[in-house]
């Protein structure tokens, strides 16, 4: 592994800056980051952090939505302590939204994605539009839980009769912020309502599935204006009263990509958090019929471009194990772990992350021993071994995943790149640059704020282009390398027992 330090030089030759909070709301927690952008001067600090604890309510699992609308206040309110705020931008995880009546109150608070009411709903609509069909039009990744397929679960509720607008979870967050309402497209594409060939919500599928096309506010790109703060809101922060909300990719992956430090355009990408998201950046869809057989999605990054990727079920297993073994009163230090898993034998059993028994919360070790006692593997034992079965694992679906996505879009890649929590795991790293046999490129880590606040900056004219926006990424953000080592076949090897393991089609 090489590093390149954050050249603090250069940041302390900008002269002047301007502030940008980027508001970004993850699966476990939420951050109110205040990012200082100049001539060659790209510096994060956080201002606020705050839990984002999911409620268990006799109807189902749902996200406390106000508690987090809360939370983003007073980290607004910290952030104004700084001096002036040109701008905020709002980005969350996809899918979850909110219903609004026709008086503009929510409906009940939003469901979590891992709820279980989804289950059979993919069903009814592919009785409306079938699999193929539904790709086509969409190009969308097969997951239980897309909106489409919680919308249809929904079907017949009260809630979904009386709901007016629709508002995925950042723009339900930016109209308490604004009044205005909106969708941002980034999110938007992952609905599975949305038009993958033309940019816009799907009348056709609308119209099949009975929907109220009047559900879906109008679309918005990221660096459009979605409004000024409410008074309320501006009294209650500190900010200026007619403090603007500039529309941002508010699907984090989307500002994830933005922040990749790629100067050239063969790179592939790893969005690595709670889930791994790899995969290409394409100038068109791919909806071909062995694109959705090998279950690839078509969502929109920032100025039309293509986030050609597949879900992975990421770092959410190791999180997973870590919380079972505090419960259990075990050893739950990551980095002691980490090492344990460095020392343990390699290649003794490997798991498919995304076999569906991985997905909810629960006892992440005993499923994973399960699943190797299931598929005639050895059991681990040890924590450390359990880490290494989770670690390598990862690596080798980030390898199969991108490998698929050159192969379907007849792209070649010459070097990966990992954003997010994950670039901190330098043992993942080393092994996504073994498992693929290309060089990885990790950092930075908080790649989501980063894209958030580069397009906040880019609409007030202090930075240009994607590639500008990168150029600057690469120049002040503090990456590591890391180069392929050993023997490449020990990798074909275990990635053939992962290949026959069952998993989602």
């Amino acid at each position: 592994m090489t590093t390149t330090p954050s050249p603090s030089a250069a940041s302390s030759r900008a002269s002047f800056a301007s502030a940008f909070a980027a508001v970004d709301l993850g699966a476990t927690s939420g951050r109110v980051i205040l990012g200082r952008v100049g001539r060659d001067r790209l510096d994060l600090t956080e201002a606020h952090r705050f839990p984002n604890t999911p409620v268990r309510l006799p109807d189902g699992l749902r996200w406390d939505v106000l508690a987090l609308f809360q939370g983003v206040l007073d980290g607004l309110r910290t952030a104004a302590r700084s001096g002036p705020v040109a701008s905020i931008g709002v980005d969350s995880w996809a899918v979850d939204y909110g219903l609004l009546d026709a008086d503009g109150a929510l409906l009940g608070q939003p469901y979590h994605y891992r709820d279980e009411r989804t289950a059979g709903a993919a069903e009814r609509v592919w009785a409306s539009v079938g699999r193929e069909e539904l790709y086509g039009i969409t190009g969308l990744q097969h997951l239980p839980f897309n909106t489409v397929f919680q919308l249809a679960s929904a079907a017949g509720s009260v809630q979904l009769d009386t709901a007016r607008t629709m508002l995925l979870i950042p723009d339900l967050l930016v109209h308490w912020l604004t009044g205005a309402v909106g969708a941002e497209e980034t999110n938007a594409s992952t609905t599975g309502l949305f038009d993958a060939r033309t940019g816009t919500w799907s009348g056709e599928l609308l119209n099949r599935l009975s929907l109220d096309p009047g559900l879906l506010p109008p679309l918005r790109s990221p660096g459009d204006r979605a409004g000024n703060l409410l008074p309320h809101v501006a009294a209650y922060t500190g900010l200026a009263p007619l403090t603007p909300v500039t529309t941002v990719a508010s699907h984090d992956t989307a500002s994830a990509v933005v922040a990749v430090p790629a100067t050239r355009p063969d790179f592939a990408y790893i969005s690595c958090g709670t889930w791994s998201l790899a995969g290409l950046e394409l100038d068109a869809p791919v909806l071909t019929e062995e694109s959705r057989a090998a279950n690839f999605t078509n969502e929109r990054g920032v100025d039309g471009t293509i986030r050609y990727l597949r879900n992975i079920m990421g770092m959410w297993l190791l999180e997973e194990c870590r919380r079972t073994w505090d419960k259990d009163g075990l050893p739950d230090h990551l980095p002691t772990l980490l090492a344990e898993a460095a020392r343990s034998a390699p290649f003794t059993s490997v798991v498919d992350p995304d076999a569906p028994e991985f997905l909810a919360p629960g006892d992440m070790p005993a499923r994973i021993r399960d699943f190797c006692a299931r598929t005639g593997q050895p059991v681990p034992g040890s924590q450390g071994a359990v880490i290494r079965c989770v670690l390598e694992s990862l690596a080798l679906a980030h390898r199969r995943t991108l490998r698929h996505a050159a192969d379907l879009a007849g792209r070649d890649i010459t070097r990966v790149h990992i954003v997010g929590g994950g670039s901190r795991n330098e043992l993942l790293c080393q092994l996504t640059a073994d498992a693929t046999g290309l060089p990885v490129v990790a950092g930075p880590t908080e790649a989501t704020a980063l894209g958030n606040i580069l397009v906040q900056a880019r609409a007030t004219g202090l930075v240009g282009d994607l590639a500008a926006m990168r150029e600057l990424v690469a120049s002040t953000q503090h990456l590591r390398r890391y180069i392929p080592r050993g023997d490449s076949a020990v990798w074909d090897v275990a990635a053939a027992r992962l290949d026959t393991a069952p998993r989602n089609s």
